[in-house]
């Protein structure tokens, strides 16, 4: 006598996995949503960090109280992906003048990107979420604190 599955099993079986893939899918994209978002804290912490030392740096020098002109060497906007941003000398020819130690490579989605000349728009979920750094202040900060992320990223 042989023995399988008779069609009914085998339906049910391929709907409670669809099912059960359904749940985890949804789950796994909730997840990386908010890995990119705790990435993008960690770098406004680092920008902002980076500034503060710069700043600092420059007092003990004695080349005066002044914030970083820049953030990057780049003039103008980005418009492709992989562009050194938050470096200050990207050829590196001049070590006081580095931002951070590492740039932020630019990335449309779940990334930076350069939109003027001191400003810089971070896309997460979708959502673009633009920075606007002021260099009379060092402030380094979102536009708009009513916007979800925007307060996800700051706060």
């Amino acid at each position: 006598m042989k023995r399988a599955f008779t069609m009914i099993e085998m339906i049910f079986v391929i709907v409670v996995l669809g099912i059960l893939s359904s749940i985890a899918i949804s789950k796994m994209a909730v997840t990386r949503d908010d890995a990119i978002i705790s990435k993008g804290r960690s770098e406004v912490a680092a920008i902002r960090n980076a500034i503060s030392l710069k700043r600092n740096t420059n007092i003990l020098m004695g080349k005066g109280a002044s914030y970083p002109s820049k953030l990057d060497a780049l003039s103008g906007t980005t418009s492709s992906d992989g562009d050194p941003l938050f470096d200050y000398d990207s050829n590196k020819t001049d070590s006081n003048a580095k931002l951070l130690d590492y740039p932020i490579y630019t990335k449309s989605k779940g990334g930076w990107r350069k939109v003027d000349t001191n400003t810089y728009a971070f896309n997460a979920t979708a959502v673009d979420v633009n920075f606007t750094y002021d260099p009379s202040n060092g402030n380094f900060d979102c536009d708009d604190h009513d916007v979800k992320l925007c307060k996800d990223l700051t706060e």
